[in-house]
């Protein structure tokens, strides 16, 4: 675990069979997004077996709280003291751009909705990429508090459900309708807006541009969209080179390996 301060509340095994054929990586907006952000990309489009929890805490909570490919413009930290010009890196979109067949966001505080994430994501068969917020509460305590804090997640939190219209709210009085090509925000019963109008949500559809539209909604704009941003079917790299290996023998056989290693040109001296 690397470039975030992660705090486990629910034992992973509790979630993760030990047993299962999928593998497990658990990360940080640091480790992830820079650090290893080219290791992640090409873990991410070979799409392997492999579970991808990366907790975001929007700082370096391991190395004393620099700020990291996450954090926000003006962030002031050890490392940016008259605060950050850097724009910050989408997680969400860097995943979708890197063509990762199961997408998703949760946050460590719904523990309920977090364990629900990661079972459909342990599910999945091929790559699965989770951004979790997390405060670091060192660090970077409150970070996502306009989102997700008690106060504020009923109008700030998106959740994200299969075939049903994009509604938020207290009073799930909201919702997200597309305007031209932008979403924008109604509220139901006026203006003549009704649920009929507005998105519904589709992960398994095979072009990016839902879960694209979805994962650049964010605070204070739109409400934050948690949930399953795409789930889709695609050959994983293990059975991929497991059926070329199998086609190869077809048309070559088994194969000799000492033949191969020494092969049928060699000089011999004497």
């Amino acid at each position: 675990i690397l470039g975030a301060s992660v705090s486990g509340h629910i034992p992973l095994t509790h979630i993760f069979d030990s047993h299962s054929p999928s593998f497990l990586r658990v990360t940080g907006d640091g480790d992830g997004l820079s650090i290893g952000g080219n290791h992640l990309l090409h873990l991410i489009r070979r799409n392997p077996d492999i579970n991808v929890l990366l907790f975001n805490n929007r700082v370096y909570g391991l190395t004393k709280g620099q700020y990291s490919p996450t954090s926000e413009v003006g962030k002031k930290s050890k490392s940016s003291p008259m605060g950050s010009v850097d724009y910050p890196l989408n997680p969400l979109l860097f995943a979708l751009g890197s063509e990762a067949t199961f997408v998703a966001r949760t946050t460590d505080t719904d523990q309920k909705h977090m364990v629900e994430t990661f079972k459909a994501a342990h599910a999945h068969k091929g790559i699965s990429f989770i951004e979790i917020f997390q405060n670091c509460v060192i660090f970077n305590d409150k970070t996502w508090e306009p989102v997700t804090g008690r106060e504020n997640r009923d109008e700030q939190i998106l959740l994200l459900e299969e075939g049903k219209p994009l509604v938020f709210g207290a009073a799930r009085d909201k919702g997200i309708r597309l305007n031209g090509l932008d979403p924008e925000i109604v509220t139901l019963g006026e203006d003549g807006a009704s649920e009929d109008e507005l998105l519904l949500h589709n992960p398994k559809a095979s072009s990016l541009s839902h879960a694209n539209l979805l994962a650049q909604m964010s605070y204070p704009d739109f409400p934050t969209p948690h949930g399953i941003l795409r789930q889709v079917d695609r050959e994983t790299y293990e059975d991929a080179v497991t059926n070329q290996i199998a086609v190869a023998k077809s048309k070559q056989g088994e194969g000799d390996l000492q033949e191969l290693l020494t092969g049928s040109d060699f000089l011999v001296v004497e």
